[in-house]
């Protein structure tokens, strides 16, 4: 690997070859394995309105907030090319729905994370959505697929952006005299429409220093990756069976990555 070419480039433009190029894999399994238990226990969606599972803009008694989400997702399934805001907001709205978002927690969109490349200090990995605890630590990150339709592949994307956020998160632990981490996990989802893929990106510190020196590192990184099982590929929410596995799976997902960014979070009254 060590003719592969290491160059500096924002994290929106990394590609399978950067992978290549740090040691990264992806190892793609099951739901079952990926959440440690049968999907079907590990995703209760007890808690949502029925109609927000397979309801409509059309379906009659529909509540305020339940016709909201289903305008986000009709908006985000119609958008069309260079209109990402559509599925950046749906992908927000989905997560709040879910209780990602509470108390010391908020999401936020469009969120900028510096990434140290050698050869550019200017570099940044552009989140579309991420959840932050207070402003210092970035928890989990949401990234649309920016690749073409014939070729997505939005794990290079997602593995910057989990990068990024090992070094913010480190550097908000030294300024507020906390002892940096060797490895942090960072949950991450990515979007190809309204279609989640989910992730668990182990991010070292050998990684993260081997990306701001363009070096290869010995370690390999292997990135954990789920999909939404469907018969068809042209499926999404949409489709209300499809609607109801992806709903359980971001139910699923909220406890995995809670366990993973528990281990990183900066306690509340050095940030508060």
């Amino acid at each position: 690997m060590a003719n592969l070419i290491r160059s500096a480039k924002s994290g929106s433009d990394w590609t399978t070859n950067d992978l290549l190029a740090y040691n990264i894999t992806v190892s793609p399994q099951s739901p079952d394995r990926f959440y440690g238990q049968p999907l079907s226990t590990a995703g209760s969606l007890s808690s949502l309105d029925p109609h927000l599972l397979s309801g409509t803009l059309s379906t009659q008694g529909l509540s305020d907030e339940t016709y909201t989400h289903l305008q986000y997702l009709d908006l985000a399934s119609t958008a069309n090319p260079g209109r990402d805001s559509a599925i950046d907001d749906f992908a927000r709205e989905i997560l709040r729905v879910l209780g990602y978002e509470k108390r010391g927690l908020l999401l936020r969109s469009r969120y900028a994370i510096p990434l140290l490349i050698s050869g550019d200090p200017n570099r940044s990995a552009l989140t579309d959505v991420c959840l932050l605890q207070g402003s210092y630590t970035i928890l989990l990150v949401v990234q649309e697929d920016k690749t073409t339709v014939s070729a997505r592949d939005p794990e290079p994307q997602v593995t910057a952006e989990a990068i990024a956020t090992f070094q913010c998160n480190n550097r908000s632990r030294t300024r507020l005299g906390e002892l940096e981490l060797e490895s942090m996990t960072i949950p991450c989802i990515a979007m190809i429409g309204t279609r989640p893929i989910f992730h668990l990106v182990p991010v070292t510190r050998e990684l993260s220093e081997a990306v701001a020196t363009a070096q290869y590192p010995r370690s390999p990184t292997i990135v954990k990756r789920c999909v939404v099982n469907s018969r068809r590929l042209s499926e999404d929410m949409e489709t209300p069976d499809f609607r109801q596995l992806a709903l359980r799976q971001y139910a699923a997902f909220r406890t995995l990555a809670e366990a993973h960014w528990s281990a990183f979070m900066i306690p509340t009254e050095m940030g508060a």
